[in-house]
């Protein structure tokens, strides 16, 4: 094995995470990117690096038991590593030992001891981590499961973290601009319907032909449910408020069967650019792109201008953390006070665009009342539109990522 292998570039990954504001999708492709590693290897680097950020506390609890001093950030990386491979892999003892001492420099002989110790005592440790506090066993803030546990129940609490903790399945949407589900279906003996969404599609894998011919896009089937509610007819006028990378806006086009306009938001010029890539691989013709700020003002859009208008706002992503596995380490107890002023702004700048008559739809991957209903409730209640119906899901009790959907209506002048 090369001297930098994807032990190495897993550690490298964590400290990079720790030490700067980057979300962890973005720290690992680009360690990907600038690695020359097998499959084998990329697999190993993408389950450690997101396995260590999903099980962080109970990591750190399991090296505390058998080391209680502080430790500099490198040789803590490095027995996260090891013991993740310890503990929650299927390697061999000596391989994750001995791989995992040579990343440790100065601190080898500590690291070694420990790991070595952690084998011996590896049942009283998992005795103990079960009968640890619930943030640590399933490596969530205390203050996320305590608003858990008081908007759902203890046991749903449980249920979401748990759910939280297990690998993501992978999804995908079936451009019905260019192929239909079955035909996807046929093409590959792994891939499933998923109950939920005659679009939707469980696949082990993406095949990468379905990417490159873009016969498909990366979706959970609760995404699709606010465009859905929003209903887009073909040879209407439609905003896709805060459309990037793109999953919602294709859809759109989709059920509009590229005919009338889509013009598609962002605030984030780069997020903005992987917005047009993903829209021009699936052959979508009836949008136009246009970067806005909508805290910023002019609205550069005429009053009335769209018959419906999609508002997928930025939220907690309490929803999705399954898939981010990260968010639950940078959210914070102000967030979930800050977060409902910002959706609130938006939809203030959004509402004159709606036509009278029209459907506004706002959107969340969020499980919080504050950032879902109460937003929903609120809009109802500004004169001239009507709450029409609101549709949730939910990780421990549908099986997919969290999202929430409100229909709104505009009244006739």
């Amino acid at each position: 094995m090369s001297s930098y292998n994807s032990r190495a570039a897993c550690v490298d990954a964590l400290q990079r995470w720790e030490t700067s504001h980057l979300f962890a999708d973005e720290v690992l492709h680009e360690a990907l990117a600038s690695s020359q590693f097998n499959v084998f290897d990329r697999a190993f680097l993408t389950e450690t690096f997101y396995g260590i950020l999903r099980h962080r506390s109970a990591l750190d609890f399991l090296i505390r038991q058998l080391r209680d001093t502080d430790l500099d950030l490198n040789t803590r990386l490095v027995l996260r590593l090891g013991f993740y491979q310890l503990f929650r892999m299927r390697i061999p003892h000596h391989a994750a030992v001995n791989e995992t001492v040579n990343l440790a420099g100065r601190a080898r002989g500590l690291v070694n001891a420990l790991l070595r110790r952690a084998i011996r005592e590896k049942e009283y440790l998992e005795r103990d981590l079960a009968a640890a506090p619930a943030e640590i066993r399933y490596s969530h803030p205390q203050f996320l499961i305590e608003r858990w546990e008081r908007h759902f129940t203890p046991e749903d609490a449980a249920r979401i973290c748990e759910w939280n903790n297990s690998p993501a399945e992978i999804f995908v949407r079936a451009n019905g601009l260019k192929v239909t589900p079955g035909e996807l279906l046929r093409s590959s003996r792994e891939a499933e319907a998923h109950p939920l969404h005659p679009q939707a599609i469980k696949v082990h894998h993406v095949p990468l032909d379905w990417i490159i011919q873009g016969l498909c896009y990366v979706q959970d089937p609760s995404t699709l449910m606010a465009v859905d509610l929003l209903d887009p007819q073909p040879g209407e006028t439609i905003l896709d408020a805060c459309a990037a990378p793109g999953g919602k806006t294709s859809y759109l086009a989709e059920l509009m069967r590229n005919e009338g306009r889509i013009v598609a938001c962002d605030s984030s010029r780069s997020r903005l650019e992987r917005l047009k890539n993903n829209l021009a691989r699936l052959s979508v013709a009836n949008t136009e792109t246009r970067r806005v700020d909508w805290l910023s003002r002019p609205i550069p859009f005429e009053p009335e201008s769209f018959d419906r208008i999609l508002v997928d706002a930025p939220c907690s992503n309490t929803g999705v953390i399954r898939r981010r596995v990260d968010v639950r380490w940078r959210l914070t107890p102000e967030d979930f006070e800050q977060m409902p002023g910002l959706q609130r702004r938006i939809l203030e700048s959004v509402f004159p665009l709606l036509k009278p008559g029209g459907t506004l739809v706002y959107s969340t991957c969020s499980l919080e009342p504050e950032e879902d209903e109460q937003i929903a409730q609120w809009a109802g209640e500004i004169p001239g539109m009507r709450l029409v119906e609101m549709s949730r899901r939910q990780p421990h009790t549908d099986g997919v990522d969290g999202a929430f959907a409100a229909k709104l209506v505009k009244g006739r002048s």
